[in-house]
């Protein structure tokens, strides 16, 4: 057991100065001041800003990219780079590409990253109307394979299938059931890309179909402005809308949650995800294209930082990273500084630098420097 004495907790709700319990992969006890009995380990947090750990619910953890050839390949994430942004929890998921890679390489992934310390969730399906599955269509799958939060598919995207209302709703269904049965939320998480159509039928699934907003996972809102409005239409209706940090977007991340919440959108209905390692452009100034990048996927912690610095509070802007994203996964024990939840925990020092990371209670992250290698270093 691991005793942290003297944290300023953000839960994401600020608690105050605190001591903390953890054990057994859990926070045990929050109290004012816990006194050690027994066999404890102890870590005086002399003040330090105490957060759950960041929840990324999208982001290409077997790579990605791959629009510019075999060569545009983004390699395999590394669990210690995912450590050194604050990143406690993962969703990773498909691309454009369900040929190349593969839905069993995936969950083998998400199961590599969890033996190393950082959870691991994921999405079958990919841009296309028919999943790729690890057994025979999506209902089994979100209750047979415990990795498997909800499915991805892409619209408004000349890379997408193009579904109609009808195949969208049969996905959204399998999802729902799926979900039902096995004690999961169940979401479709879907990919929106920059066509006119924009979410319509998504507006359109739960007007006319009342289908149930809140297993309707649409991201990169921030792409255009015109689908960032209608992403305040399906928030204003009660939906979470998702803005990648890391990937494509009309303006800076920050930027475009300001504008929501100036629009009315509430902070509870907003998440931030990295699209991490996602295969990107580099251009010269004139346009051409010179070679590639990867999507960074530290800009979640960044762009959270960021809107502390321009006046928003520390709680608002972490829920954007912890608590939001876990309850639009579904993942309770999530994303929260309580009694119950897991252990996983960042520790920042006055200027917001990141000191210190826990996992399920165990040390990844000391005084700025990652304690933990990869398998293979």
């Amino acid at each position: 057991m691991l005793l942290i004495k003297n944290a300023n907790i953000y839960s994401p709700e600020h608690l105050g100065k605190k001591d903390i319990l953890l054990g057994g992969g859990k926070i045990l006890a929050i109290d004012s001041k816990i006194e050690a009995h027994g066999s404890f380990s102890m870590l005086d947090a002399e003040g330090r800003t105490m957060t759950p750990g960041i929840v990324d619910q999208h982001i290409h953890v077997i790579g990605a990219g791959g629009k510019h050839g075999f060569s545009s390949m983004t390699p395999e994430i590394p669990m210690t780079e995912l450590i050194g942004c604050g990143t406690t929890t993962v969703v990773g998921l498909l691309g454009t590409d369900g040929s190349t890679r593969g839905i069993k390489t995936l969950y083998a992934k998400c199961k590599s990253l969890e033996m190393e310390g950082v959870s691991a969730y994921m999405f079958t399906g990919y841009f296309g109307l028919e999943p790729m599955h690890i057994t025979s269509n999506v209902q089994d799958e979100m209750i047979f394979i415990d990795k498997v939060l909800g499915c991805k598919i892409a619209i408004a995207d000349v890379r997408s299938s193009y579904p109609t209302d009808l195949e969208l709703l049969h996905l959204l269904r399998q999802v729902y059931v799926g979900g039902m049965i096995a004690k999961k939320k169940g979401i479709l998480h879907i990919h929106l890309g920059a066509l006119n159509s924009k979410i319509e039928n998504l507006l359109r699934i739960v007007k006319d179909h009342e289908f149930p907003i809140a297993n309707i996972s649409p991201t990169h809102m921030g792409r255009t402005k015109a689908l960032l409005e209608e992403g305040i239409i399906f928030a204003k209706m009660g939906g979470m809308i998702d803005i990648s940090t890391g990937g494509t977007n009309y303006t800076q991340p920050h930027k475009v949650v300001q504008y929501a919440l100036d629009q009315g959108v509430s902070i509870d209905l907003m998440t931030f995800s990295s699209d991490g390692n996602a295969g990107l452009d580099k251009k010269d100034a004139q346009g051409n294209l010179i070679g590639f990048r990867k999507a960074p996927f530290e800009l979640n912690l960044t762009e959270a930082i960021e809107l502390i610095k321009q006046g928003l509070s520390i709680t608002d802007a972490f829920k954007l990273v912890t608590n939001n994203p876990a309850r639009n996964l579904g993942l309770s024990h999530k994303g929260r500084i309580a009694i119950g939840c897991d252990a996983d925990l960042c520790l920042f020092d006055d200027a917001f630098l990141l000191t210190d990371v826990f996992t399920a209670g165990n040390h990844m992250m000391k005084e700025g420097k990652v304690i933990v290698k990869n398998s293979y270093d």
